[in-house]
């Protein structure tokens, strides 16, 4: 009996350490990713030779888009939240649940439309030289950095995750 009883023990000793062993490294969990990668400091702007006066002008834009986005992208989190509950519900209300993925996708639409304006903003900084380049990273090129500097040119997918982004159907 105290044989089987070591011998137990000794194997669930064994298999907690391998258990932890595999819980360990970076996984799959939210990490830093590259989801707010659209600052005069990543790689495709440091590639064209910005001068002084062009990088405090794309500063400013980017902190203002920041400051306009802050509060969609809160509400976008709540509307999650609020999703996740109604998910878990014992009995879900469909027409509840449609009704926020509506407002969900509203608010997705604005951040869309906000990105876009900051974009083509931040495009118009540069000149028609630095243009071009800019337009050489464009996704789907070869090596291409998305717009603005952003691999794959979008948020999220940098190691550890998706990152802070807003990706669909991590409610």
């Amino acid at each position: 009996m105290k044989k089987l009883s070591l011998a137990l023990t000794a194997a669930l000793v064994v298999t907690l350490v391998a258990a932890s062993a595999f819980g360990w490294g970076r996984g799959w969990g939210r990490g830093p990713g590259s989801a707010y990668c659209n600052g005069p400091e990543d790689r495709a702007f440091s590639r064209l030779n910005l001068t002084a006066e062009q990088t405090a002008k794309i500063k400013a834009l980017r902190e203002s888009h920041l400051k306009d986005v802050t509060p969609i992208r809160e509400k976008m989190f709540n509307k999650r939240n609020e999703l996740r509950l109604l998910w878990l519900k014992d009995n879900p209300d469909e027409a509840r649940i449609l009704a926020v993925q509506k407002e969900i996708r509203a608010l997705r639409d604005q951040l869309e439309d906000k990105q876009t304006s900051y974009r083509i903003a931040a495009f118009k900084v540069l000149t028609p030289d630095q243009q071009k380049q800019m337009q050489a990273f464009a996704p789907g090129k070869r090596g291409g950095l998305g717009f603005i500097g952003c691999p794959g040119g979008g948020p999220g997918g940098g190691p550890g995750g998706p990152g802070p982004g807003f990706g669909r159907g991590n409610w």
